[in-house]
């Protein structure tokens, strides 16, 4: 099987390209600035805001599944027009596409979201996923929608280097304890997609940890794990300053993992001592 991770050099990216070349798949993947130093992989430089850009990435790597991980944050020709071009391109040349989202598509609550909720987000970012989500699923009925919360492992992610320069005092600021997510492991999360995108499924997805928790409490739990000291972690509430975005965002995943053999194990156990 031919594949093709868009934003391989990610931090998610490089987990999948990972997986599939272990699996002996024919691997593209594709990079924005810097390419990844990763092996046994065609890699293609790729700006997703060009428009025909990505039809001529698909032309050289000729891909049998397509999976866009790439992370545009807030940049709307990135994130939503981008997701755009990448599922029209894809539809056009039959490939298999899932399109990997976020929980920031949410404005929070306590109850948890299953993959029939409709998205309602308070962030530019998370209006952003909405809409890229919308467009995917109007332009290639066939494809996987994959919504996902923090992703955590390794060392490797945002959160695991702030909760380092916050220990390290290299850094100010407070973790909230009212901003609640499900994180999840890179290797669970990319081990679910590969097996989503090797499926039929079509539509909305969810690929969440099994754990709900606070920003503050994971990064307890990142530095028990890494032998930092927990209690020069700042705890705060977002409640108390003017940050927007969620508070309080569960995915519920229980129908996906019902589909998927992965487990997708809570922070409470992926972060375990080492």
């Amino acid at each position: 099987m031919k594949v093709l991770v868009i934003g391989g050099s990610g931090f998610l990216g490089t987990a999948l390209v990972r997986q599939a070349t272990a699996a002996g798949w024919g691997s593209a993947a594709t990079y924005c600035s810097r390419p990844s130093s990763l092996p046994g992989v065609s890699w293609h430089q790729l700006d997703l805001r060009a428009p025909g850009h990505i039809d001529e990435v698909l032309a050289a790597s000729d891909p049998e599944v397509v999976i866009n991980a790439t992370s545009g944050g807030s940049d709307w020709a990135v994130t939503a027009d981008g997701s755009i071009r990448v599922a029209m391109a894809a539809a056009q040349r039959g490939c298999r596409l899932v399109q990997v989202s976020s929980d920031a598509v949410f404005s929070g609550s306590p109850t948890p979201y299953d993959e029939t909720c409709l998205p309602d987000p308070v962030t530019p970012y998370g209006a952003a996923k909405a809409a890229a989500e919308t467009a995917v699923r109007l332009l290639a009925p066939a494809a996987a929608v994959v919504r996902t919360s923090l992703i955590i492992g390794h060392g490797g992610s945002a959160h695991e280097g702030l909760v380092h320069a916050l220990a390290a005092g290299t850094h100010d600021g407070v973790l909230f304890t009212d901003d609640i997510r499900c994180p999840v492991h890179v290797d669970d999360l990319a081990s679910a997609l590969w097996e989503l995108a090797v499926s039929d499924g079509a539509g909305v997805f969810h690929l969440a940890g099994s754990d709900a928790i606070s920003r503050h409490e994971l990064g307890v739990l990142i530095a028990r794990r890494d032998g930092l000291d927990a209690g020069r972690l700042a705890a705060g509430r977002r409640a108390d300053t003017r940050m927007p975005g969620a508070l309080d965002v569960r995915l519920d995943s229980s129908a996906t993992q019902g589909r998927v053999r992965t487990r997708l194990r809570g922070a409470r156990e992926f972060l375990q001592g080492r």
